[in-house]
């Protein structure tokens, strides 16, 4: 999508705007479709390993029906991240009306940008961070064997999709301040997402995460007010 210049070097993503003529319920069906199509690209490769551990604990049925609870599953999942997309395009609506029409503000965005990227930085390496991760880690139903009925896996994928939001929550402010439509950007929030989803040493790659956005966040923080 076009960006729409502001003063001070930033850019305002027009995924916020409604186009001429488009109803609020037009525009936000289109985003909605946006944002479902970058989700299931950015959390398929972290959502395939919880569904194939699912599979594993619904055992006793056939496996057409499995398949169909699978997809159940995956169906509650992508719904948290919808209501959740339904939660952030009336924010960005509003943050880029205000922009739009006080654009001095617009020079204190790219401060912003930075505080936000080291704020996500330091967050990487609190225990809350790694609790959130462990609770995506674990198995389901506590590795015990679970009936195979369309409520418990509807149930499981929403508490699916729950729990990843929380744990994602921090990188995926990250795609949302610098820009939707940053194919680069989402690329490495998605580096970021699997890996410390799906690695050995999780642990580990949190924290290199962490201090690679504090690194990130006080360099641009510094290069906006003029220091660099």
């Amino acid at each position: 999508m076009e960006e729409m210049p502001m003063p001070g070097g930033w850019s305002m993503s027009m995924t916020w705007m409604p186009m001429y003529g488009q109803s609020l319920f037009d525009a936000t069906a289109s985003f909605l479709a946006m944002w479902d199509v970058m989700m299931l690209a950015m959390m398929l490769p972290c959502l395939v390993p919880m569904l194939l551990r699912y599979r594993k604990a619904v055992q006793k049925t056939s496996a057409r029906r499995l398949n169909w609870l699978t997809v159940l599953v995956g169906l509650g999942y992508f719904l948290v991240w919808t209501i959740v997309g339904l939660v952030v395009f009336p924010l960005g609506v509003v943050l880029n009306a205000i922009l739009m029409q006080h654009k001095e503000l617009s020079l204190i965005v790219p401060v912003s940008i930075g505080i936000v990227i080291l704020a996500v930085g330091l967050l990487q390496l609190t225990n809350w961070k790694l609790h959130q991760l462990a609770c995506c880690r674990e198995l389901p139903f506590g590795g015990q064997t679970r009936p195979d009925d369309a409520a418990t896996a509807w149930k499981h994928g929403l508490h699916l999709g729950i729990r990843c939001s929380r744990c994602t929550a921090g990188l995926m402010s990250i795609l949302l301040i610098v820009g939707m439509m940053n194919l680069f950007v989402m690329a490495i929030v998605t580096i970021a997402i699997t890996f410390e989803r799906l690695a050995p040493a999780s642990k580990w790659i949190t924290g290199t995460i962490g201090a690679i956005g504090i690194g990130a966040g006080i360099f641009l923080t510094a290069q906006a007010v003029g220091i660099f």
